[in-house]
């Protein structure tokens, strides 16, 4: 609330979006209220988000499934209403419990940099000023708030550092807070510094053209393990684990990673952007005597991850069938489990890798609907026993 009023004094043109996760009964509504009645009287555009049962149920993580749902719904806005940035009040405070959190999983300088100001199109200008000075504000500006009643609890671990770890650190030293944040700043410029270095050595042993980046496999290679994996990181890399594969690949080898694929030419890697060949790709599968026929180098793919033999309820889909590769958002009905499943955290879940996931076809029917993460798991909806209204999907290895 401090954030929107000063967005509000400050005239910017600005929207406001609100998500209802119906968690807290009445709580949850009030909060709602607050949000919606400060844009009627101010006349902000407002957008709420209503969570129902449509929506993926929380597997493991609430705080996980909460902010994937959330964000999904800010990009949506911002692109159906043209808006530049999204805008959020992290502070320092938070900045403190992500250092805290991060240094716990040996994230590295990336991750003790803490919580960006300014990236990917999100701005969080209230990240110098601590929790204490925002609620002085609000105090001293009669803002109206409300405090979200969860945030008490300790089941999370944000929640058990914000409540067991801060409060003793800030006995330590009263303040500690603002050396944090001072320490912060010197981090980021080390990170910005070794950033640059990066840069350097990537433009020295790698040659630029249109089409691809050319990088020296023997220059690369004679780089310490930190260099090599930042570099490679630029290109989509991000497991240290895999790295190792790319130096031992023989020639003609294929990696294909988000933006990215990598072809191992001797003594050369060959990057080229392979996400606009990878949204083309786009087959439409034609069936003969009710079986969907495969082309050969594809099914050699499929086969790399095993075999499938999967038969369909002809009535339950729409025509012509296709294969496509992952997208952004795309969810299924595994057959064997309950709701439904991100096909991200499917591939997680499965522990395969960054590298492979690039690799794998989905079944789609004509409304882009998933029938099947290939050869992994059918979807269930279409799913059908032996009947002659059947349709069948199978390798030739099966």
């Amino acid at each position: 609330m401090v954030l929107a009023d000063l967005f509000q004094v400050s005239g910017c043109r600005f929207q406001i979006a609100h998500i209802n996760y119906h968690l807290r009964n009445e709580d949850s509504d009030l909060d709602e209220k607050l949000v919606s009645d400060f844009c009627k009287k101010y006349k902000i555009p407002f957008h709420l988000y209503e969570v129902s049962g449509k929506d993926d149920p929380p597997e493991n993580s609430v705080q996980t499934w909460a902010r994937e749902l959330r964000y999904r719904f800010f990009r949506e806005i911002q692109e159906k209403e043209n808006l530049d940035f999204l805008v959020t009040a992290h502070h320092l405070n938070d900045q403190l419990e992500t250092f805290i959190i991060n240094l716990s999983k040996a994230s590295g300088i990336r991750g003790l940099s803490g919580i960006p100001k300014n990236e990917n199109r999100i701005i969080r200008p209230l990240l110098d000023f601590s929790k204490s000075e925002i609620y002085g504000f609000a105090k001293e500006n009669k803002i109206e708030f409300r405090e979200d009643k969860s945030n008490q609890k300790t089941d999370y671990l944000r929640n058990k550092i914000r409540h067991n770890i801060v409060p003793e650190l800030l006995k330590i030293n009263e303040n500690f807070l603002e050396n944090f944040g001072k320490s912060l700043s010197f981090l980021n410029q080390i990170k910005t510094f070794g950033e640059q270095k990066i840069d350097e050595i990537l433009n020295r042993i790698s040659k630029k053209t249109d089409e691809n980046i050319v990088v020296s496999k023997e220059k690369l290679s004679a780089q310490n393990d930190f260099v090599k994996f930042e570099i490679l990181r630029k290109f989509g890399f991000t497991d240290e684990k895999e790295m190792g594969k790319v130096f031992e690949a023989k020639t003609g080898s294929v990696f294909y990673l988000d933006d990215f694929q990598l072809i191992v030419n001797r003594n050369e890697l060959i990057f080229e952007n392979g996400k606009e060949k990878r949204e083309n790709d786009n087959v439409i599968l034609e069936i003969n005597d009710n079986e969907l026929v495969i082309d050969k180098n594809i099914d050699a793919e499929i086969q790399e991850f095993g075999n499938c033999f999967w038969r369909f309820d002809r009535s339950k889909i729409k025509f012509p069938l296709t294969l496509r590769r992952k997208k952004e958002g795309d969810f299924f009905f595994p057959v064997g489990m309950t709701g439904k499943k991100k096909v991200s955290k499917f591939f997680k879940d499965e522990k395969i890798s960054v590298l492979d996931k690039q690799k794998i076809w989905l079944l789609c029917d004509a409304d882009n609907q998933i029938l099947g993460v290939l050869p992994f798991r059918q979807d269930r909806r279409s799913a059908a026993c032996e009947s002659p209204n059947g349709i069948i999907f199978k390798t030739s290895g099966n």
